[in-house]
């Protein structure tokens, strides 16, 4: 067990009920920004998590860059989102990209804005960010006590096992942050569902989002792997996906598909374009123009059509002769996946608690004094720093909104 400044408890007295006027579950990006808003009021703050340190997936997020938000206008980025609970749309709306940045600058970390308006810390990492601002939290009084796992409710208590030892918690209010189902090495395993369960709270499976696609290649793709998809525009469920991909031996990963996890849990098909700038037409005309003695591969590259692509046309279309059908198989290529990645290989996850069952506040109304907040809940949203924004809107509110529970108990 590890516990931070300002707290007397030892192992030893693991058998005493801790006593806290706000306990926070999870010490990811939601549970640290519920406990700064939460502890920068005044109130006595206890955090705990289960694994041996804080903010690990955050910290996984900083090695591609740690891409923050977005340097967009807030109706165009509430858009991005797939699915967005009235709850959260409410936070996003209140703590948006304008306030991420903010946030980062009052940790002494500098933002830029790249080419993808994707916002960044100049040092393009995590670690700086985090080391700051759990110092701030120690200043703020904030407790927080690592390999501590919340595993139920009774009789007014939080049970807790720490190192295996049970522990009980008394607390005023509780923000719930646990993550939502992927990644569980970093702590993230939605092993929460179980005893919320228990206590009459509903939860939803977890699905995959941000997820890479499955597909069965056969032994000629072996030279493709690895290589990106270049000038190609990709498609499901008749929506046009931003971004790109790379081949590996199990599928296609990439912003992409990322993109379009939503629209494939739901049976979509994805489809791609290979020559967005040319029209069927035009490539009809291309093909029949070239003599038919040269080979299917040579006419492909004749008119255009780069290694990669021409290999992944064969791979996935039954190719005839006539220049008209291969013309509509290259601007509308079925690709034949067999799923998505596995629940826990996704960036993140739809699912979770039902927020239907939350009032306005992020509370609970069976349980007076429960916040939720971060992916634990059920909402969708795409990379680009859309759901880490949304993770710290949510843990502001229900920051905020148990600081104002607390006051008005007082």
């Amino acid at each position: 067990m590890f516990l931070g400044r300002a707290s007397s408890v030892t192992p030893q007295l693991a058998a005493t009920d801790l006593q806290t006027a706000c306990l926070i579950v999870g010490g990811g990006p939601a549970g640290l920004m519920a406990a700064d808003t939460v502890s920068a009021a005044g109130h006595d703050v206890l955090l705990i998590d289960r694994m041996p340190s804080l903010g690990r997936k955050f910290l996984m997020a900083g090695k591609s860059g740690l891409n923050l938000t977005m340097d967009q206008p807030l109706s165009e980025f509430l858009k991005a989102y797939s699915y967005l609970p009235v709850q959260v749309h409410r936070a996003v709306s209140d703590f948006g990209p304008k306030k991420v940045q903010k946030f980062a600058r009052d940790l002494g970390q500098e933002v830029f804005t790249g080419t993808s308006r994707r916002v960044f810390p100049k040092l393009m990492k995590a670690s700086p960010l985090l080391r700051t601002w759990l110092l701030r939290l120690s200043e703020q009084n904030l407790r927080f006590m690592t390999r501590a796992q919340w595993y139920g409710y009774e009789d007014g208590r939080h049970r807790v096992a720490v190192d295996g030892i049970e522990q009980t918690i008394t607390a005023r209010t509780v923000i719930f942050a646990m993550g939502g189902g992927s990644w569980s090495r970093l702590g993230s395993n939605g092993a929460w569902h179980i005893p919320f369960q228990n206590l009459g709270i509903e939860t939803m499976a977890f699905h995959p989002s941000n997820s890479g696609v499955r597909i069965d290649w056969s032994d000629y793709m072996r030279d493709q792997l690895g290589q990106p998809l270049k000038g190609v525009k990709f498609s499901a469920g008749g929506q046009h996906l931003a971004g790109e991909a790379v081949i590996t031996a199990r599928g296609l990963e990439g912003t992409a598909i990322y993109n379009a996890t939503p629209a494939l849990r739901k049976g979509a098909r994805l489809r791609l374009d290979l020559m967005p700038k040319k029209t069927a037409a035009d490539l009809t005309s291309l093909l029949s123009g070239i003599s038919s003695k040269l080979s299917r591969s040579n006419k492909l590259r004749r008119i255009g059509l780069n290694d990669t692509a021409r290999a992944l046309l064969s791979e996935c279309a039954e190719l005839s002769a006539d220049p008209a059908a291969i013309a509509r198989q290259i601007k509308k290529l079925d690709i034949p996946i067999t799923g998505l990645a596995p629940l826990d290989e996704a960036i993140s996850t739809a699912g979770g608690l039902k927020t239907d069952n939350l009032d306005e506040t992020l509370m609970h109304p069976k349980y007076p004094g429960w916040f939720f907040a971060g992916e634990m809940m059920n909402w969708d949203a795409p990379t680009g720093g859309y759901l880490l924004t949304a993770c710290f809107a949510t843990g502001h509110l229900a920051g905020a909104n148990a600081s104002a529970f607390l006051q008005s108990k007082r």
